[in-house]
């Protein structure tokens, strides 16, 4: 059952709007055929909700994981403790401060009281709840256990959400300090330099060679700021461009592989995010070329996913994972010995988990590593950027005193 939403003309003045829940389109135009109205307009819920979720992230932003992680840890809650899924839906629905996720989870509880599973409800809304999301729902309605289920989504959910945190709390300190760093150098060229340099001008002084070479730049900024701004632009749009294109992607993501400091660690969150979703599906009861299939989509990088493709075609031929995963690139042996060591040992999810486990911690290392480094890199950088405009500044200063001498 679906619902749709639909206006129609009721007199040749008056039009209604409303809601009513059909087996498909056809039912729907039948029964609103049957109370003699006229059609104006008729769409699933869904739909109408989806392109809604569309041009109110464009200004406003989607709805977060922590979002869908706090739904699924209550529900998971709320379920345990004896409550329908209807019950535990309106309530969810009740306190959930999220508007658009609200709507949402209305959608989700009109469409199980009508008689639909949950994850047949989740399943409308693919932008919200992915496909590892649905599958593991339905695998917990299969084996009876979706408390369970929900639990372990939270949790997996609220570690990927903690690796995203510690990346974003590593990157906020160098990103605002070459914020600062530009800004204040953008101040020194623009608007201090040309001043000091009128000033020198009036004594007749030839400006050494550093001053000059600032003042150019000075003067390229000053004339030409709108063409730069345009010229970067340019630049950042054919880097999106290409980034959107299949060749483009792999030969972008191939060189961050190959990037000194950063390769290393995404390489680190993509096998343990890899290992993590696959060791959470099969332990599920998902099949193995399912849940490579979904896992798949949890990858980021165009390398490493190509790779996982190519194991999954194996695997479906009838080789092991860990024999399709033998000419990955991306992938270390280690891993590779692990997943052979848990397919003999028919307890390839706690290897998995273990790999995953493993993988979490080298990047938390790897972060700190990654700051340790870039900070006083940034640093150094920014300190002799402002030296060359200051000692540029005082160059002439200190020639003027020396004459007077």
């Amino acid at each position: 059952m679906a619902r749709f939403i639909y206006e129609v003309k009721t007199s040749p003045k008056d039009v209604i709007k409303g809601t009513l829940v059909a087996e498909n389109k056809s039912a729907a135009i039948q029964k609103i055929s049957q109370k003699g109205y006229y059609l104006l307009s008729l769409e699933e819920e869904t739909d109408a909700l989806t392109r809604s979720q569309s041009s109110k992230s464009f200004f406003f932003g989607k709805i977060s994981v922590k979002d869908i992680t706090d739904f699924t840890r209550q529900l998971s809650d709320l379920l345990e403790a004896g409550i329908t899924i209807a019950k535990a839906l309106d309530i969810l629905h009740n306190q959930t401060q999220n508007k658009r996720l609200k709507k949402i989870i209305l959608d989700i509880r009109d469409y199980c009281v009508s008689g639909n599973p949950l994850s047949e409800a989740l399943s409308r809304h693919p932008k919200v709840f992915s496909n590892l999301y649905v599958s593991m729902v339905s695998s917990g309605e299969t084996g009876g256990m979706l408390d369970n289920i929900l639990k372990r989504l939270s949790d997996f959910n609220e570690k990927q959400l903690d690796i995203q945190t510690k990346i974003r709390t590593a990157l906020a300190y160098p990103v605002l300090m070459s914020i600062v760093g530009l800004t204040t150098i953008i101040i020194l060229v623009t608007f201090v330099m040309p001043k000091m340099t009128v000033m020198f001008s009036d004594f007749g002084q030839a400006l050494p060679l550093p001053t000059l070479i600032l003042l150019g730049i000075s003067g390229i900024i000053q004339n030409y700021w709108m063409l730069l701004i345009l010229f970067i632009a340019g630049i950042v749009m054919t880097i999106i461009k290409i980034y959107n294109t299949p060749q483009g992607k792999a030969a972008i993501d191939l060189f961050k592989l190959n990037f000194p400091i950063m390769g290393p660690l995404i390489k680190k969150v993509e096998i343990a995010r890899f290992t993590r979703t696959l060791a959470t599906l099969l332990d599920n009861g998902v099949p193995v070329l399912g849940a490579l299939q979904i896992t798949l989509e949890t990858v980021g990088n165009a390398i490493i996913k190509k790779e996982i493709e190519k194991a999954a075609i194996a695997v479906k031929e009838g080789s092991s994972l860990a024999e399709g995963l033998s000419g990955s690139k991306s992938i270390p042996p280690a891993v590779m010995n692990m997943i052979a060591i848990g397919e003999e040992g028919g307890h390839i999810e706690k290897s998995l988990l273990k790999v995953a486990q493993s993988f979490e911690r080298e990047s938390d290392e790897a972060i700190k590593v990654m700051m340790s480094l870039i900070e006083p890199l940034l640093i150094l950088t920014l300190g002799v950027i402002v030296g060359f405009i200051v000692i540029s500044m005082l160059l002439p200063i200190f020639e003027m005193n020396f004459l007077v001498r």
